[in-house]
């Protein structure tokens, strides 16, 4: 393959990166925990939404429920990074891909 070749392949591998991740910035992720927390974040890592059941709404529960958060909030982000690198890894054949 001749350098001009290469250039051009790269820069495919580039915009397929690209359209994937802004994709993925508009997916949504939905992690639900203990039956009284659910929480919706984009791709992009914006949290959407943070449900909380009506039944959970004591202050008994505000530590659990808190913690809930965090958790689902956490498994979120780790579930768009998985993605992420997913699509990295598919498009460039890489884990990390290319750093574009």
């Amino acid at each position: 393959m001749n350098m001009q070749q290469m250039m051009a392949q790269a820069q495919k591998m580039q915009r397929e990166l690209r359209k994937a991740q802004a994709e993925l910035a508009a997916k949504e992720f939905k992690v639900a925990k203990g039956g009284a927390v659910t929480v919706t974040v984009l791709g992009s890592k914006e949290i959407k939404a943070i449900e909380i059941d009506n039944d959970a709404f004591d202050p008994e529960n505000k530590d659990m429920i808190q913690d809930m958060i965090a958790l689902a909030i956490n498994e979120a982000m780790a579930q768009i990074d998985a993605e992420s690198e997913a699509i990295n890894e598919r498009i460039t054949g890489q884990p990390g891909g290319f750093g574009f």
